[in-house]
């Protein structure tokens, strides 16, 4: 039986920081939501990567966006942008970054459980 719960992400469990950026993260009974703030000039293989230690970000990622715009590139080389009221499901395998000067907020319903985690 699921139980109800009210949760805030100004109030999150955890908050994991990286340059340009945090991954404010929420525990539910029934998974983890992460809030992803990223600031302009944020790019995963430049901010993440070092700490990840792999070539593409290997979290998947079930997202809806909030503000801002964000482009994706593929490691088979496709490319597309979302921006708000998008939402984006991406395997493994991808990097990001941030377009213009407004910050980017994506809500991630699969992929913050391992997201910029410390080592």
């Amino acid at each position: 039986m699921r139980t109800v719960e009210n949760l805030d992400f100004s109030r999150p469990d955890e908050v994991r920081t990286f340059p340009h950026g945090q991954a404010e993260i929420l525990q539910t009974s029934e998974g983890v939501v992460g809030r992803l703030v990223l600031a302009p000039g944020w790019r995963w293989s430049s901010d993440v990567k070092p700490a990840a230690g792999t070539e593409w970000c290997e979290a998947p990622h079930f997202q809806y966006h909030v503000a801002g715009r964000l482009r994706i590139r593929m490691a088979d080389g496709t490319e597309f942008e979302a921006g708000p009221g998008a939402v984006t499901s991406l395997p493994s395998g991808h990097d990001a970054w941030v377009l213009g000067d407004e910050p980017v907020v994506v809500v991630d319903f699969f992929g913050a459980t391992e997201y910029a985690k410390p080592g």
